[in-house]
């Protein structure tokens, strides 16, 4: 099936499907071209096990930018050993990371935005090309009511930044639905979800957020942005 071609008829074809019938789909439809990225936040665990609940030939992976919670690497060895997967790790360049903290400083991403965002690139957006290259779709976590950023975003999408298919098999789920599943299926979850900590990134970019607060706001609370790293540019 050809990448660009089609999409609306896919499009139709997967709004009839669950998110467990689609997954399914998309591996049948483009076998051995199909990854996950997981961030090991809770939707990306409900998508974990949606794919490992079928054993789907969906390769998962996930970046570790050196600056992630405890928590969240401990998440990772649970959720490896609870399905009995092994989720890839892609690290950002030494090289690269070298150069970032030698021009700006080990924090220098409170400096600015175009600092926070060099930061990001380097840690996240060169590792996630190097993720998807030679694939043909891209399964993420996203759901429309995370931002106002994603409230328009549709369930198969082309990700012109990173010639691939995007698919977000979460999209329309509420929050309340997510949370029922990860109760009802056991899912393994970070802990720093019961401190308030709800969009979970780097340690020195995530804080929790308050009652009433986008689910957003705790990442790079210091800024006045899209509240995005450019994993997930349009």
């Amino acid at each position: 099936m050809s990448l660009k071609k089609n999409m609306q008829d896919l499009e139709r074809r997967l709004d009839l499907l669950t998110a467990k019938e689609a997954l399914a789909l998309i591996a049948d439809l483009f076998p051995g071209k199909v990854v996950f990225s997981t961030s090991l936040g809770q939707e990306d665990q409900v998508i974990t096990q949606l794919i490992a609940s079928q054993n789907l030939p969906i390769q998962i992976f996930s970046l570790d930018t050196g600056r992630l919670f405890p928590e969240t690497l401990e998440l990772l060895a649970r959720t490896e050993s609870k399905y009995q997967t092994r989720i890839k790790v892609y690290y950002p360049e030494r090289e690269s990371v070298e150069n970032l903290v030698a021009e700006q400083g080990i924090n220098g991403f409170y400096e600015s935005v175009e600092h926070r965002k060099s930061c990001c690139f380097v840690r996240k957006v060169e590792p996630l090309k190097r993720a998807l290259a030679g694939n043909e779709v891209w399964v993420t976590g996203l759901r429309a009511e995370q931002s106002a950023n994603r409230s328009d975003m549709k369930r198969i999408e082309w990700d012109e930044a990173n010639q691939i298919l995007k698919f977000n098999p979460l999209l329309d789920w509420t929050f309340e639905q997510m949370i029922s599943y990860i109760e009802e299926h056991k899912i393994p979850y970070n802990p720093l979800h019961d401190k308030g900590f709800i969009s979970i990134g780097c340690a020195p970019c995530t804080r929790a957020i308050l009652p009433g607060e986008n689910p957003r706001a705790g990442r790079w609370w210091w800024e006045d942005s899209k509240k995005e790293c450019g994993l997930h540019s349009r």
